[in-house]
């Protein structure tokens, strides 16, 4: 099988560019307790605002690691997945800007960015070793890019903190404390600690704890780190056997294979193990939602990257996704703006793909909020995203069938099930989502 697969590279130029099989050296180590810490504090309401919401609820298991809507409800729905609704009570104000990003790998060393617009970043000049918007206030104790981004959710008011005023943690960040006494990052590690099992479980994995420290929102953060990494690493999908030489493509998933590294110039951006360069890249896609404004900002407009960076190249680009299980984490595109994967394609370097984009997306019903068609109604601002973006080769009708059994070659069965799946219960008693 693995001559097969050698012949196979040496015989067709378009295979010269495929990656190298995964291996362990491409993920640090983990802790099996660790791991398991992380396993119920990411199923835990304990840690939103409100405790109500968990990192599950917008990244299930059921729904591919995400949550099966274009743009999701945080604080005030209810609901998993494509069943979230407003419970009239408590309705949220915003839907969330960007569709539920995937989990898949990104305990993998390669990946340093992190988010739609890579606001969290590996930065070695820093105390933290961490770029965010904290800025200098970012404090240090994250073990990784993927520690880090666990503190972004909880201070959300619109993902887990709450709405202003409605419990400590969201006075704490509305009033600008998020480290610190008293700061939002303490209450939520201070209720962690007030749990008998959480004391016991973090005092096993960090030796600082069972001497006497007190448990930080770091440790929390590390822990749930640890779970991501161990529960949705991906490598055992039909590709990954097929460059380990213990496996074989279909015929369609071959050709889509050769188009996908070859004529299609897919591989340009979505290159490495993980079909990803981990750069940004504006590509006309279309923005619905209440885009990515403060909450003094009227606009309803997506920038990307360059709310980051401020660089007028980085208008409207985006981090290229990692492909592993892609055909099961839809709807695609960064404001989930296709509900099927062949559309997504279909459009994908279309030249007049924002004028022809059916308005199919996934949204549920959220009155008396922003209007979330408001940049496709905009001749000026759809303008510009089209104007922004590199002139991509389109994939013509006649290659998406290939294309697409290629990716559903990425798919990896253990990874889509997780390997520990949905505890029975948490340490708080609070209700999972399932």
């Amino acid at each position: 099988m693995r001559l097969l697969s050698a012949l196979l590279l040496a015989a067709t130029p378009a295979l010269a560019e495929l990656p190298a099989p995964v291996s362990d050296d491409d993920y640090p180590p983990l802790i099996p307790a660790e791991v398991r810490l992380g396993w119920k504090l990411f199923y835990d309401p304990l840690l939103s605002g409100n405790r109500n919401i968990a990192c599950a609820s917008c990244h299930h298991l059921r729904f591919g690691t995400s949550d099966g809507l274009s743009l999701g409800l945080g604080e005030g729905a209810i609901g998993v997945g494509t069943d979230r609704r407003i419970s009239g009570e408590n309705v949220p104000e915003l839907r969330i800007p960007r569709n539920s990003p995937a989990l898949f790998n990104l305990g993998a060393r390669e990946f340093t960015r992190l988010f739609h617009d890579g606001r969290i970043e590996a930065d070695p000049a820093r105390p933290s070793g961490i770029r965010t918007p904290m800025d200098d206030e970012m404090v240090s104790g994250f073990a990784s890019v993927l520690s880090a981004q666990a503190m972004f959710p909880v201070l959300s008011a619109d993902e887990m903190a709450g709405h202003y005023s409605e419990n400590d943690v969201a006075q704490a960040v509305r009033s600008g404390r998020i480290t610190g006494p008293g700061g939002a990052w303490e209450i939520i590690a201070a209720r962690v600690a007030g749990i008998a099992e959480y004391r016991a479980d973090f005092g096993s994995v960090y030796a600082e704890i069972a001497g006497g420290r007190a448990i930080a929102f770091t440790d929390i953060a590390n822990a749930i780190a640890a779970f991501i990494a161990f529960e949705w690493r991906s490598d055992s999908s039909p590709f990954d056997a097929f460059l380990r030489g213990t496996g074989t493509l279909s015929p369609q998933a071959a050709a889509g294979l050769d188009l996908f590294y070859g004529t299609a110039g897919c591989a340009a951006c979505h290159s490495g193990p993980f079909q990803t360069d981990h750069a940004f890249h504006a590509t006309a896609a279309p923005q619905l939602g209440p885009g990515k404004a403060e909450r003094f900002e009227q606009h309803s407009r997506d920038d990307g990257r360059f709310r980051v960076t401020g660089q007028p190249q980085d208008l409207y680009a985006f981090r290229t996704p990692s492909l592993r299980n892609v055909t099961a984490t839809g709807p695609w595109g960064h404001a989930g703006a296709h509900l099927t994967l062949a559309d997504f394609l279909a459009q994908h370097g279309q030249p007049d793909a924002l004028a022809t984009y059916n308005r199919t997306a996934l949204l549920p019903d959220l009155p008396d909020t922003k209007p979330d068609w408001a940049i496709a109604d905009s001749p000026a601002d759809a303008a510009a995203i089209a104007a922004a973006a590199t002139a991509l080769r389109p994939i013509s009708p006649g290659e998406i069938g290939s294309i697409l059994a290629f990716l559903d070659s990425l798919t990896d069965p253990a990874a889509l099930q997780g390997r520990l799946g949905i505890p029975l219960a948490v340490p708080s008693g609070l209700a999972i989502d399932r």
